[in-house]
């Protein structure tokens, strides 16, 4: 068996926990080392969302260390090649326009593009570039080396680096889904077809529990879920009622157990889903095949974004305007729309940061000030 053989096979081992659709290139790409750490990262029970991350980002390091180089990643890496990757993903577009050779090489670019390593045009967002940095000095610590990470040289020229490549700071949903906009994403799942009541559900449940996070829906189990009583209603029937236990979550702390309500509604489009795709345990909202067959694997992040994302479309909507992240801003904006009391809302929405929460509220409070209708 060849070396890329039993990497490919050491790879299909952990497949289960970090989705790989490239295997094979994957074989290729990474080293001995790099796959015995992935497995070594899987066994320590990491959460799959920063295995997820961490993989993409060693497989894209090693990708461009191939393209620039001709050589794996050395380990520990020298300052030079640190210093040449950040030259590589932050540059000044005007100095290119000049000077071909600013930047990323042509050469190195393209094979990067070619492999489907590299998809965005333009110099790298800086986020993105530090991530990548961090990830890269994790895994040389988790091999018991030093890396020259935190020397004064990289971080001058990351620092002038970023100044000389400006970039407008981006929402990460340019519009809140608020309850106007999320009762016409709900008018395009009008059958009875598993498609449409599973995004019904996930639509409805993202909104009502909170605004939660694409990777906290994706990652939903039946056994996060408890049946509260009903909750009484005059004049009418009762509510049905259940929690949601979250578990740790991105801003709570390791031992907490965020636990949020539903109520009505979403509760109703959760367990007609449940019902329809016969789901008793596992992964509540799971992926379905051009032939309607309900998968046992979890949707992924993704996956939920791109859900968001078609029925803005079928709801005449503008994709680009809205994503997942708009039905956590929206629902802030929609509690403050309806005057709900701020702790209240962050009570579901389960933010730590009341500055951060309470910019919906402002927001949503200046639009109908007297400031903004002086000539109205």
């Amino acid at each position: 068996m060849s070396a890329v053989d039993r990497r490919a096979k050491e790879l299909d081992t952990i497949a289960a926990v970090l989705p790989m659709d490239r295997r094979d290139e994957l074989a290729e790409l990474l080293t001995d080392q790099d796959v015995e750490t992935l497995r070594h990262l899987v066994n320590q029970g990491m959460g799959e969302n920063t295995l997820r991350a961490l993989a993409s980002d060693l497989t894209y390091l090693q990708a461009w260390s191939l393209a620039a180089t001709g050589s794996s990643l050395p380990w520990p890496a020298p300052e030079g090649l640190l210093l040449k990757f950040v030259a590589h993903h932050l540059w000044d577009p005007e100095k290119r326009l000049t000077d071909p050779q600013h930047g990323m090489p042509y050469g190195v670019e393209q094979k990067l593009r070619d492999q489907g390593f590299l998809r965005v045009t333009g110099q790298h967002a800086p986020d993105t570039v530090r991530r990548r940095l961090a990830t890269w000095s994790t895994l040389t610590k988790w091999r018991g080396l030093n890396g020259t990470f935190a020397s004064p040289t990289l971080k001058s020229a990351i620092r002038l680096a970023v100044r000389a490549t400006p970039r407008p700071r981006k929402r990460k949903s340019a519009k809140a889904v608020t309850g106007d906009v999320l009762a016409k994403l709900l008018g395009t799942c009008r059958t009875d077809s598993l498609r449409d009541v599973r995004d019904r559900a996930i639509l409805m449940v993202a909104f009502a529990s909170g605004g939660r996070r694409r990777s906290e829906i994706a990652g939903l189990r039946t056994e996060q879920l408890t049946v509260e009583p009903p909750i009484p209603v005059e004049g009418g029937p009762p509510l049905p009622s259940l929690s949601i236990h979250l578990g740790r979550t991105k801003t709570s702390g390791a031992d907490s157990d965020e636990v949020v309500y539903l109520a009505g509604r979403p509760v109703v489009a959760l367990n007609a889903w449940l019902a329809a795709a016969s789901i008793d345990s596992g992964s509540v909202f799971r992926a379905i095949d051009r032939w309607g067959n309900v998968s046992r694997r979890a949707l992924g992040p993704k996956a939920i974004n791109d859900i968001v994302k078609l029925r803005v479309t079928l709801a005449g909507l503008e994709a680009s305007e809205f994503s997942a992240h708009g039905l956590r801003s929206g629902y802030l904006t929609e509690a403050a729309n309806r005057s709900i009391p701020l702790p209240e809302a962050m009570e579901q929405s389960r933010h730590r940061s009341v500055q951060q929460a309470a910019s919906y509220y402002n927001n949503a409070n200046r639009k109908g000030s007297r400031a903004a209708r002086l000539l109205g």
